[in-house]
């Protein structure tokens, strides 16, 4: 075995002294080059257009999250409600059982004290025969009472069973519908986050310019007003009626409350948020989403538009503003703005709806 051994070749070592270290050192320097290179290769510059164009396409995203965000919140909101009012059914309806099944109670005991006497032994031990057959009278009819009670039980048992599996369903319904409100929060979140650290790379110069456009699609000559805040003037001239000047009045006192996603008001509006608050206003009652105002009234074209009416833009109708009449509308545009005017023909029109 010794001699097996020494017959073992040696180790060769690839590199050794000097070389070795100049070998090891030039494979850092490799590395931390790779290193720093990897980020650049993955966030390549771009010029300002071409991040505006892509800020313009993450908050428009955004902005259809936000309205199906909305339109979870509206079944949610239902569920809860439903839920409520099941559950508050199923408890008068247990107190009224309970206070039949104490009533109930109170007869059988009165019968067992009783003793249960044959009704002709009863009647032979009476002095007064004449009172007992008025008594046994009473008591059957009492009797076909307390059966009817009895019945009723176990209709109000019924019931009560009936309500709660509704109220389970809908608290399932609940959780789904609670559920889905994350995930569409999630994806409002972080299209809003995406952009954001696109526009943190424009100079303030950039991002000024932006800010000032009217949204997705708008050249920056679509700042109408950064220079229009309260007390612009209010053209209410051509509403069709008092409710429509009443939406269009709410509307400009609105200008400059800040753009909050999924927000209705008072301080801050989204933007079916806004058209919903306005009309609100005005005693209207609109749905909560983009989707859902569309159809909340006769369609108008644009050719016929008049102050009050709701304009929707972008081909899945994810953003609306209230006409206010001479090619303008106020509208709530986007994060990190604030409620405004802006013309109309700044987004890519999709249709208009004259709710009153």
């Amino acid at each position: 075995m010794a001699a097996h051994r020494n017959h073992r070749k040696p180790r060769r070592r690839l590199f050794g002294g000097q070389a070795g270290r100049t070998a090891v050192t030039l494979a850092l320097a490799g590395a931390a080059t790779a290193t720093a290179a990897g980020p650049a290769h993955t966030e390549p510059r771009l010029t300002p257009a071409e991040i505006k164009a892509k800020v313009d396409t993450l908050y428009e995203e955004a902005e259809a999250a936000t309205e199906r965000y909305n339109g979870a919140q509206v079944k949610a909101d239902a569920a809860r409600t439903s839920l409520a009012a099941l559950r508050d059914e199923a408890a008068r309806s247990t107190e009224r059982l309970n206070t039949t099944r104490d009533r109930l109670g109170s007869v059988a005991a009165a019968q067992y004290r009783s003793g249960g006497l044959d009704p002709a032994v009863q009647l032979a031990l009476t002095s007064r025969p004449e009172e007992y057959l008025e008594r046994a009278g009473l008591a059957e009819r009492a009797g076909s009472r307390q059966a009817a009670a009895v019945a009723g039980v176990r209709r109000e048992l019924s019931r009560i069973a009936g309500l709660r599996s509704r109220a389970d369903t809908r608290l399932t319904e609940l959780k789904a519908h609670q559920a889905e409100l994350a995930r569409r929060k999630k994806a409002v979140q972080d299209k809003i986050s995406a952009a954001e650290r696109l526009l943190a790379r424009l100079t303030a110069e950039e991002r000024g310019r932006y800010e000032a456009s009217d949204g997705p699609g708008a050249g920056p000559d679509g700042a109408y007003a950064a220079r229009a805040g309260r007390g612009t003037p209010r053209a209410t001239v051509g509403a069709r009626n008092a409710r429509a000047e009443a939406a269009v009045s709410f509307a400009y006192g609105a200008i400059g409350a800040p753009y909050v996603w999924g927000a209705t008001g008072p301080g801050s509006f989204d933007c079916s948020g806004l058209t919903q608050a306005a009309y609100h206003a005005a005693g209207v009652a609109l749905p909560r989403t983009t989707y859902t105002q569309i159809n909340a009234g006769r369609r108008v074209s644009r050719a016929e538009l008049a102050p009050g009416d709701l304009v929707f833009f972008y081909s899945g109708i994810s953003h609306v503003g209230i006409y206010v009449g001479g090619g303008q509308m106020i509208h709530a545009p986007r994060p990190g703005t604030a409620v405004r005017l802006a013309p109309v023909d700044s987004m890519p029109f999709a249709g208009a709806t004259r709710p009153v």
